[in-house]
């Protein structure tokens, strides 16, 4: 059996199997080993520029965990659960490797400032790739609206078509919404930028170290300035799971969208093959699974978040071994989210858009009934109230003979007000209507042009 490093000399009796089973982290948290190795290196540097070891000490030390990084990397590491967690496993890689000075690492540090160290470290590099995700996906929409910016489609509240709009106009509510997503990232990875190392068990350390030298070492902002609260704080924690939750409930959204749209109801999209499946009995069906995995595994990404959230709200302080969990939670978090990212983006990018099964819809909708009332108050001098009610007895007039506001004749609109005039029917057509919503943020294509333009360079420089 190896030997853990952190048991006690006064312990008279060793773990029980089932305490070993519960207590064991290595095989979630090895994750953090090139965390672990580099904030144990920074640590080291700055006992031996602190003369707390020596400086061959140092030098030892810094070699040793290097080379149990490429070790790890080479794929010639096996863990043990016996050592618990990927600290003491690399703690006891390191005896190993360079002997009893191994033992001078963990002076002035406890496992609690290394932990957060180590997971703060994660984030701030993972977070680089899901950024890099999250600027793909837009760039993927925005090209996708490059193309449909005279796309007309309907547009919908309740579930029912309310407006014509365009295809990119849609889309691009997408690219605002992931756009909030990456501030929001930024700011979560703000807040977290504080080093906690040499914070130690909760109070501090008699050692005179230097923290502001490992938070220059480790790319911190600033060092943290209460070792009770480092140790123990977890908002940064729920903070970046929350953010991994609105993502996915953003991606999830879409996927419904996108659910929808490949229905026959819909008709409004075409799935690529290899993102779809087919049924066990019916051979007709072509099911948009991937969609749908994404939309239930945000529901996954969302139970994490309230389980961190459980987790941290009856813990005093300051640290207890609860928030070991918060690494399995985190991690399974980030990489749900990662898949669901580039599930949508591809589903998006390779399928294909029904824009005449859209338009047709638009057209069948009596959507421009809006633009009429618009009219009637422009060109007419009607309140909007009152302009309101006249175009709603003309819907119901068409709804009786079964026929859209689009093709009553000029006569039988007159049967309403006689001083209609014919240019009322121009604002009857879903691209007039469209062509129309000139208003900034509205749904013309001259809009969307400038608008793809300006989140090209706010999002994607």
């Amino acid at each position: 059996m190896k030997k853990n490093p952190s048991r006690n000399v006064h312990f008279s009796k060793g773990p029980s199997d089932l305490l070993d089973t519960i207590n064991s982290s290595i095989d979630i948290d090895q994750r953090l080993y090139r965390e672990d190795i580099m904030g144990s290196i920074a640590h080291a540097k700055m006992l031996g520029k602190q003369k707390i070891i020596n400086k061959k000490e140092q030098t030892k030390l810094v070699t040793g965990l290097k080379e149990i990084q490429k070790d790890i990397e080479k794929n010639k590491v096996v863990f043990s659960k016996k050592l618990e967690d990927i600290h003491m496993n690399i703690e006891s890689l390191l005896f190993k490797k360079i002997g009893k000075v191994a033992g001078k690492l963990h002076t002035a540090r406890s496992r609690n400032d290394q932990v957060v160290t180590d997971l703060k470290l994660w984030i701030k590099s993972e977070s680089k790739v899901l950024d890099n995700e999250l600027k793909f996906f837009q760039k993927t929409l925005l090209n996708i609206s490059k193309e449909n910016v005279d796309t007309v489609m309907p547009g919908y509240t309740h579930l029912q078509i309310a407006q014509p709009i365009t295809l990119a106009h849609h889309l691009l509510a997408y690219v605002e919404m992931i756009g909030r997503d990456r501030s929001r990232l930024k700011d979560c990875l703000y807040r977290l930028d504080e080093n906690p190392l040499g914070s130690a068990a909760l109070a501090g350390t008699s050692f005179p170290i230097d923290r502001k030298f490992t938070t220059k070492q480790l790319g911190f902002r600033e060092p943290t300035k209460n070792a009770m609260d480092s140790v123990s704080d977890r908002d940064f924690v729920i903070e970046f799971i929350f953010v991994l939750s609105l993502i996915g409930v953003h991606l999830s959204r879409i996927a419904e969208e996108i659910v929808l749209w490949s229905s026959q109801h819909f008709d409004f999209i075409k799935l690529p093959d290899e993102l779809s499946t087919g049924s066990s009995i019916m051979p007709q069906k072509k099911n948009p699974d991937g969609a749908e995995l994404v939309r239930g595994k945000s529901n996954l990404i969302i139970s994490n978040l309230m389980a961190m959230l459980n987790i941290v709200k009856n813990l005093p302080l300051s640290y207890s071994k609860d928030l070991q969990d918060d690494k399995s939670l985190i991690f399974n978090s980030y990489d749900n989210l990662i898949l669901c990212l580039r599930v949508i983006n591809e589903i998006l990018y390779k399928s294909n858009f029904n824009k005449t099964k859209m338009r047709e819809l638009v057209d069948k909708s009596n959507a421009t009934a809006t633009d009429f009332t618009n009219w009637l108050v422009q060109s007419l001098g009607y309140s909007f109230r009152d302009a309101y009610k006249l175009t709603g007895r003309i819907v119901l007039y068409c709804s009786k003979k079964k026929i859209n506001i689009d093709s009553l004749s000029l006569k039988e609109l007159q049967k309403f007000d006689i001083k209609i005039t014919t240019s009322a029917k121009k604002v009857l057509s879903s691209v007039n209507s469209v062509n129309s919503k000139s208003s900034f943020g509205g749904t013309s294509p001259k809009n969307a042009k400038k608008i793809i333009q300006f989140a090209i360079k706010k999002y994607l420089k």
